[in-house]
């Protein structure tokens, strides 16, 4: 830890620089082009090995460090959301990924590893880590991570599967007032459909949600709107579960264009995103490591209690034992997705959370990699390829 601490503080105040920078220039899902360059470049800077625009995204990038068996994935995230800006703190997410790479580069010949810091875009919407993992961006490597800010410290972060929809309905213009009944109704339709999913949530499965906003509706009173656009996302605890939260949403969406005489399409507009899964090991020495530089996590059978969202993570944890721990800042009582938060994201705390998220997340690696018996079962089981062991849930 001392060795760690050590290079974490050498690099606290570039750290901090770099949050504040992000902060300052938000940029939406595949756009991010001035975060992901500054935090390349930066890793370039500590001598890193750098490759950019990997798995065909522009944004996206990998700094590779060391040489050693065991294989760490760092995650950087930087993307942010329209009109209120790094209102989920992915500016810090990026800091404390850049500060926790650097750190474990530092041990890495002594721990045998081979650091490898991702930058991640579109998480927001767009599911980028979804799309790397697809096109093998992350073949070989043995463990991942990343911190999340939010109002409160969490090890095991639980999250939904989630499906991020668009539905566009397509009817007929007409005059409104002159020949209405020579049109079909697309904002009607896209009513019909969201009366439906209104009445659908009395009979929800517990951990299913569904929400959704208007984007298109029509473009003047007098003229009957002949397309209309809703996007909406499903959310469940698990992938069955959203798999049948579908369905019923399918047959609302289906209600609304049968109602008006209009058609309907349903597309994705990401990937679908699963649930999280937490590593054991690599939880219990982020705990450890948490409560070391004077964390307070929440309690573990408290955990699953935490408000909760759903992240691309998800996705790679089913493939690459992973955490997605939550790193705690003073906010005010504002939470993720306000605006507030985006304020309390480039404060004192938020620089706090920083340093301690990449302390803990390199300690974490790092306490692993020194267990005989861990360290071999995660190289082992990068070595075959992946895929669920069961280590962790």
């Amino acid at each position: 830890m001392e060795a760690l601490t050590g290079t974490v503080d050498r690099v606290h105040s570039d750290l901090i620089s770099i949050s504040h920078e992000v902060h300052a220039r938000p940029e939406l899902a595949f756009e991010e082009h001035f975060a992901s360059a500054l935090l390349a470049d930066a890793l370039a800077g500590q001598g890193f090995a750098v490759e950019r625009g990997i798995a065909d995204l522009d944004t996206a990038f990998v700094g590779r460090s060391g040489t050693g068996p065991l294989r760490v994935a760092v995650f950087a995230e930087y993307d942010a959301l329209p009109g209120i800006g790094h209102a989920c703190g992915h500016n810090i997410i990026a800091a404390a990924g850049l500060g926790a790479g650097i750190a474990l580069a530092s041990v890495a010949d002594d721990l045998g590893l081979t650091v490898e810091v991702y930058g991640t875009p579109a998480e927001e919407s767009g599911g980028g880590k979804v799309l790397m993992l697809q096109r093998g961006a992350f073949d070989g490597v043995a463990c991942a991570g990343m911190v999340h800010p939010a109002p409160f410290d969490v090890v095991r972060t639980r999250t939904l599967a989630l499906a991020d929809l668009a539905i566009r309905f397509t009817g007929r213009e007409a005059h409104a007032s002159a020949a209405p009944w020579a049109g079909r109704n697309a904002g009607d339709a896209a009513t019909v459909a969201q009366v439906s999913l209104g009445l659908l949530r009395q009979h929800l499965e517990p951990g299913q949600q569904l929400h959704g906003i208007v984007s298109e509706g029509g473009t003047a009173p007098n003229v009957v709107p002949a397309a209309a656009e809703l996007l909406y996302y499903l959310r469940a605890d698990d992938a069955e579960s959203l798999g049948r939260l579908a369905a019923h949403a399918e047959d609302c969406f289906a209600a609304g264009a049968l109602a008006t005489g209009c058609t309907h399409t349903v597309g994705e507009v990401s990937p679908a995103y699963t649930e999280l899964r937490s590593d054991d090991a690599l939880a219990a020495a982020y705990r450890a490591a948490a409560v070391a530089i004077g964390r307070s996590p929440v309690a573990p059978e408290y955990e699953r209690l935490v408000p909760l969202g759903s992240t691309d993570m998800g996705n790679v944890s089913h493939a690459v034992p992973s955490i997605h721990p939550l790193i705690g800042l003073e906010t005010d009582g504002a939470v993720t997705h306000q605006p507030e938060f985006t304020a309390a994201a480039a404060s004192e705390s938020a620089d706090r959370a920083v340093r301690d998220g990449a302390l803990a997340l390199a300690a974490a690696f790092a306490a692993v990699a020194e267990d005989e018996d861990e360290r071999a079962r995660l190289v082992t089981r990068a070595a075959h390829g992946g895929g669920s062991d069961g280590g962790g849930r």
